[in-house]
């Protein structure tokens, strides 16, 4: 018999999670996944964090299918670079825009990212092998942010000042260009507030606002 509250992190935890899905969810969801496994055509790419607290289906009210997700430390998409390394983020992106063909791409920071602060106030030691190399690709955002801000302010411009290096390196891929200035593709930053819960917007002139809730 399964425990009534197995440990968070075991594996009886992680099935409880899959019995409460099938009999509480599955239900509802079952016709919409039979169409689903005949194919996806999302029209959003979201670019978002790791990070656990921030599930860009959740805040964006998406259902199943109708985001294409990358998820990695920080938001990021490094520039446009067709070698022999491995590539994760740019061969997610890749089969998003050529072979998907989603209409728009959100790249989605947070409040209290990690990553952001490991460049701009330091890596703990424990991150030091891929982190801090990773997070190097957006050092030029910290030219970006105001030396006189503190606390919040300074992470959330910080975070946002992030997002601005994603969207110019998406730049950079010729294929992302290409669509762009066709008009089939368009791009968009986000800032997600996680104690309270606030998305912010950025425009085409990099000035950020509140997304509208009415």
């Amino acid at each position: 018999m399964a425990d009534a509250n197995p440990p968070a992190g075991s594996l009886d935890a992680l099935f409880d999670g899959y019995r409460r899905f099938r009999a509480e969810s599955w239900p509802d969801l079952q016709r919409k996944f039979e169409t689903l496994s005949r194919g996806q055509s999302p029209k959003v790419m979201v670019i978002g964090c790791s990070d656990s607290r921030v599930d860009p289906q959740q805040i964006l009210g998406a259902a199943p299918g109708e985001l294409f997700v990358l998820r990695n430390v920080a938001a990021l998409v490094p520039p446009y670079a067709p070698d022999q390394s491995h590539h994760g983020a740019s061969a997610a992106l890749e089969f998003a825009v050529r072979v998907l063909k989603v209409e728009r791409i959100v790249v989605l920071a947070h409040a209290g990212c990690g990553g952001v602060s490991a460049l701009f106030n330091g890596a703990p030691p424990e991150a030091s092998d891929f982190v801090v190399n990773w997070m190097d690709m957006a050092k030029s955002a910290i030219a970006d942010v105001d030396p006189a801000l503190e606390g919040d302010a300074r992470q959330r411009a910080s975070e946002e000042a992030c997002v601005g290096v994603t969207l110019e390196n998406l730049h950079t891929f010729p294929w992302v260009r290409e669509r762009i200035e066709s008009g089939e593709l368009a791009l968009t930053g986000m800032h997600f507030g996680v104690a309270t819960g606030c998305l912010r917007c950025r425009d085409d002139k990099g000035f950020w606002a509140d997304a509208p809730l009415d």
